[in-house]
């Protein structure tokens, strides 16, 4: 099986876009929702200036103009019905999200519904809705055109039919799955985290400066990236919520260090905002 012809976003932010940006790279045709008019157009431009980026990299399949046409951008919900699968991707706030999903499966009753949390449960989002076996979530990675992971995240009502169709859709987007239980962090939030806080332990500490600290993890254990570095990227606040959420569930060993705390009230969230863990 194949992607959707009609795939939904709701939301389009950073995550949202690079969602879309995916689905309409593997030739579906994707419907983005967002907030209103403003933010609609917003993120349309966001979503073009990406696929023009994989133009000039020769990564897009079919011409810009062909692929521009399979996208619609709009703030009115309804505009989501008929589509296969939608993709919440809204901020990690749990009441956000669960009123967001209620509202979607209410447009749209016969798709399959995807969460795009990257740590809250995926069973207590599901408590809304009517068809939780038509829920499950779908983790994708920033910047999501160039990853290669998707968590596929299981509740305990997800059908197995739906877990082994969005294999397939993951496959369809050229991109790995791991399919992992609904249990706090998942699996890659709660490794990464892990690492990316005490890293910032360190540099507390004065063991070693941040750039020492990510090269001794990518020039001696291989990682892509180091954990400071990517904790920029992904933005200081999404890691400070993440680790609270995780220290919530699972203990003290995830509580936020006093650094991120201090760098997170003094504006400095990474990539996004020029300043983090390094300047950008």
């Amino acid at each position: 099986m194949t992607i959707p012809d009609h795939v939904g976003v709701f939301g389009g932010g950073r995550m949202g876009t690079g969602i879309a940006h995916a689905f309409l790279v593997a030739g579906a045709s994707v419907t983005v929702i967002e907030a209103d008019a403003g933010a609609a157009e917003a993120a349309e431009l966001r979503i073009i200036a990406s696929l023009e980026k994989a133009e000039q990299l020769h990564t897009l399949p079919a011409p810009m103009q062909v692929v521009k046409q399979r996208l619609t951008v709009d703030a009115d919900p309804d505009a989501l019905h008929g589509c296969g699968l939608i993709v919440e991707a809204v901020p990690e706030v749990t009441e956000l999200k669960a009123a967001v999903l209620a509202l979607i499966e209410g447009v749209a009753p016969h798709a399959v519904l995807a969460t795009n949390t990257s740590s809250l449960s995926v069973d207590e989002l599901a408590t809304p809705l009517r068809q939780p076996t038509k829920f499950l979530g779908l983790h994708f990675f920033n910047p999501v055109p160039a990853s290669q992971l998707v968590e596929i995240v299981v509740g305990t009502k997800t059908a197995d039919d739906v877990v082994a169709t969005a294999h397939t859709w993951i496959k369809s987007l050229d991109k790995t799955a791991i399919t992992v239980k609904d249990a706090p962090g998942f699996a890659s939030s709660r490794l990464g985290v892990a690492i990316a806080l005490e890293a910032m332990r360190m540099v507390e500490d004065d063991v070693a400066s941040v750039a020492d600290i990510d090269a001794a993890m990518t020039l001696g254990y291989k990682h892509p990236m180091g954990p400071l570095r990517t904790t920029d990227i992904v933005g200081l606040d999404v890691r400070l919520a993440i680790a609270e959420h995780l220290a919530h569930e699972l203990g003290p060993r995830f509580e936020p260090p006093a650094i991120l705390r201090d760098k997170v009230a003094a504006g400095e969230l990474g990539r996004k905002a020029g300043q983090g863990f390094y300047s950008w």
